[in-house]
């Protein structure tokens, strides 16, 4: 028995996030009703990726029509559907008692309700990326779903980026300790690795940190070192700097709940290596909360953007007070703040530019889209690293979620990569209140 063709509604969250979107519905048909184009409009103008989906999609529908009309549709290619425009429709009676409201949600709803009648051998499907929307579909009886196009299948998979494995021979630990730089050969331990993966190793006696290489096929024991004052205080921050330190990683990971120093750990270890690069950056999206833009704040723009920035500014407090105020590190800083070696910006201000030998850290990844991320990393220039830090769990987007934003997505999809590292902290080491908060809020 076939499967009914399916129509696929596409609300303007989905083309704001992946303006590719309807070439991603296989060979089903791609409605995209004419309040969509109106809400588009008001995004054309901007410097923000969404601004940027916006114009890219009305320039896509224009080369798509060409002089053609899309009354019946038009193609979308070969293996692909149709894609329709269609006009608004009266609210139905059911549609008027339910939400008396017209917005230009109800009017998509409208829409998608008058295909869901119209198309009784089809399955009409609202796509969004709003899940209050998608609730009031189902509520009149049309089905509807997020955008599924880039979410990763197995979050699990995530926190694992660090393996503990229990009952390890002593004397192959002690071989590991005596083999310096060289390394062992994985094989000996029986072990299958994705590159630059991180053990914990525990035998009857002894215990060692590993990082698996690549290139060479060996296991490499992982000391724990002081950076740039920083000294990890657990297994997780000595393996987050092992991979913050190697020169042939040029993209990481560091994932974890607050408090873990994902930051703090990223920020030392480009201090460190200040003079292997002409910049260090850091930036973090500007995500206001409760909805609210920034033109609600009081002040200037930098006055604006000063509370999002400041978690920035206070981890390289913390870093620079690891020293007195005449040492040679803490003047450095100093230095570098004002010569802009070191620079923190919003990441609005450092898209489009391109980034040849910078140390980039991105703050706050888990609210950047995989579009967003691919946009980031295909700036990278010759001898640039790339450092990506959040927490899954703490996503302040309304249209991501643990499986679909950037972050997650970058990490699977980077998992098993030559140039790539992925860190999971999981230990919290602010303070103990901060730690407990985390684990029982």
């Amino acid at each position: 028995m076939t499967s009914k063709k399916k129509i696929f509604v596409i609300d303007t969250n989905v083309i704001l996030h992946d303006f590719k979107c309807i070439y991603n519905m296989q060979e089903n048909d791609v409605v995209i009703p004419i309040t969509v184009l109106e809400e588009l409009d008001k995004f054309k103008k901007g410097n923000d990726l969404i601004n940027f989906h916006a114009r890219e999609f009305t320039r896509e529908l224009d080369v798509i029509s060409g002089d053609k009309l899309f009354n019946g549709g038009i193609s979308l290619g070969a293996n692909n559907g149709k894609l329709t425009i269609e006009t608004g429709k009266a609210f139905s009676e059911k549609l008027q008692q339910s939400f008396p409201e017209y917005t230009a949600d109800h009017r998509i709803l409208a829409i998608a309700e008058h295909l869901h009648h119209k198309h009784t051998s089809s399955q009409v499907i609202l796509i969004s990326k709003d899940i209050n929307l998608r609730m009031k579909a189902k509520s009149l009886g049309i089905m509807a779903q997020d955008y599924k196009t880039d979410k990763i299948a197995d979050i699990d998979k995530l926190h694992k980026s660090i393996e503990e494995i229990e009952g390890v021979a002593d004397e192959k630990i002690d071989k590991l300790y005596k083999a310096a730089l060289e390394g062992v050969d994985i094989q000996e331990f029986s072990l299958q690795a994705a590159p630059h993966q991180y053990f914990i190793l525990k035998g009857n006696k002894s215990s060692a940190l590993a990082h698996y290489d690549p290139v060479n096929e060996a296991l490499e024991r992982v000391e724990k070192s002081k950076i740039y004052g920083i000294e990890p205080r657990n297994a997780e921050q000595t393996f987050a700097l092992d991979a913050l330190t190697r020169t042939n990683i040029e993209l990481i990971a560091l994932t974890g709940k607050a408090g873990t120093g994902k930051t703090l750990l990223a920020l030392a270890a480009a201090l460190h290596q200040e003079h292997e690069y002409n910049q260090i950056l850091l930036a973090r999206p500007i995500v206001a909360l409760a909805n609210k833009d920034l033109g609600y704040l009081p002040g200037d723009v930098d006055e604006k953007i000063g509370p999002y920035m400041q978690p920035l500014f206070d981890n390289l407090s913390v870093i620079k007070h690891q020293f007195k105020q005449s040492s040679r590190e803490f003047k450095g800083i100093e230095e570098m703040q004002r010569n802009e070696k070191l620079v923190i910006s919003p990441l609005a201000y450092i898209r489009g530019r391109s980034l040849s030998n910078v140390f980039f850290i991105v703050d706050e990844a888990q609210n950047l889209t995989p579009h967003e991320i691919k946009t980031i990393i295909t700036r990278a220039g010759e001898g640039t690293k790339i450092v990506f830090t959040g927490d899954i769990h703490q996503i302040d987007s309304p249209y991501l979620d643990m499986k679909s934003n950037g972050l997650s997505y970058m990490a699977d999809k980077m998992k098993g990569q030559h140039l790539f590292a992925h860190v999971n902290l999981v230990k919290g080491e602010r303070s103990h209140l901060s730690e407990l908060a985390s684990n029982l809020l």
